[in-house]
């Protein structure tokens, strides 16, 4: 019986091996996982556009409300709002962002060349419908609010600006209709729908440098055995 002492046994390249190989693993269930969690919410993503739109006190009773329609009967235009830096379609601008009871909602997209907004009207439009979307809280070095300007998408510190009671929900309501119709310089627009989904791809790759990395150590072992 060979000692492994005696041939020259590479436990170090064994033991880097191993672990390269745990890492790789990891990573290709992990996006496996994520696959799985894609498609899950791009199932519900196309199901809540065939549902047909829900009163705001309806929607407030889902456990998760995310991409449903909701009918919102406030009066915007003679509401309070604060805006929030944006780009869009490579045009910077601002968001107008406003609440109604107790949600808050985004009113849409203004370039950044209008500087106008739009006069308090004497009597509300008709009701707009607006999608729930889930949105994540702002990282720590994100920049602090200047007076009503606001530069990350901070639910808690816009809702206390716009004097919003309760609790802050996860959730931002986008409108797909215009708070005010005649007034064409707002753009009323949820985030796009259409998610990519690459983690079967990505699996694959970690996969297969986990297949080949294997065939690399079975080669060198060989050759080192042998010598």
């Amino acid at each position: 019986m060979s000692d492994p002492k005696a041939t020259g046994f590479p436990w170090g390249l064994t033991v880097a091996s191993l672990l390269a190989l745990a890492l790789l693993l990891s990573l290709g269930v992990w996006q496996v996982q994520r696959l799985q969690w894609k498609q899950d919410l791009i199932a519900r993503a196309e199901a809540a556009a065939d549902l047909p739109p829900v009163s705001l006190e309806a929607l407030g009773q889902m456990p998760d409300p995310e991409f449903r329609t909701a009918v919102l009967a406030c009066d915007f235009q003679n509401q309070p709002h604060v805006e929030l830096q944006s780009i869009q379609d490579g045009q910077p601008g601002v968001r107008l962002i406003s609440s109604c009871n107790g949600w808050l909602v985004d009113l849409g997209f203004v370039p950044e060349t209008v500087s106008a907004r739009p006069a308090t009207q004497p009597a509300a439009v008709p009701a707009i419908t607006a999608q729930a979307r889930r949105v994540e809280a702002p990282g720590a070095f994100a920049p602090p609010p200047e007076g009503n300007r606001f530069y990350a998408r901070d639910t808690g510190a816009m809702s206390r600006a716009l004097g919003v009671e309760g609790p802050v929900r996860p959730y931002v309501l986008f409108a797909t209709g215009s708070a005010w119709p005649e007034w064409q310089a707002l753009t009323p627009s949820a985030p796009p729908a259409a998610f990519s989904n690459n983690h079967l791809g990505y699996a694959l790759t970690w996969f297969g440098l986990a297949l080949a990395l294997v065939g690399f150590y079975i080669t060198l072992l060989r050759r080192k055995l042998k010598s």
